[in-house]
């Protein structure tokens, strides 16, 4: 059995899934997803501002099975890597999913231009 290839998924990430964004279409099965709480936070915020409360928790509730913990040692390393490209001005929960992505060993999955040229990343719009 062919073992599945990893992504941690940014909230843009999610978004493009849910959305149905056909560049997306090759993360939407046969994938395994890592994400965090933080991320669906967001992700819920967004949806319930555009879908509704419904969508929202629908979507957040699924996606829950692939939250991981945030370390102390990942918040560390994240800000850490937030400060080396503060002119890039990150955000916090993308910093924190790049970093475990990177500590665990697979790709960061985004759309978010302000991670375009970083190592590590599988650029998707």
């Amino acid at each position: 059995m062919e073992e599945l290839k990893t992504f941690f998924f940014d909230s843009y990430a999610l978004y493009e899934i849910i959305n149905g964004n056909p560049s997306y279409n090759l993360y939407s099965k046969d994938i395994q997803i890592v994400t965090t709480k933080l991320n669906l936070m967001e992700l819920h915020y967004g949806l319930l501002r555009i879908k509704g409360e419904k969508e929202a928790d629908k979507y957040y509730d699924y996606f829950l099975q692939f939250c991981v913990e945030i370390s102390d040692d990942i918040i560390k390393q994240a800000n850490e890597f937030r400060l080396n490209n503060y002119k890039r001005e990150l955000s916090y929960i993308d910093c924190l999913g790049y970093i475990i992505a990177k500590k665990r060993g697979f790709k960061f999955l985004t759309g978010d231009e302000q991670f375009k040229y970083f190592d590590n990343v599988e650029f998707v719009k």
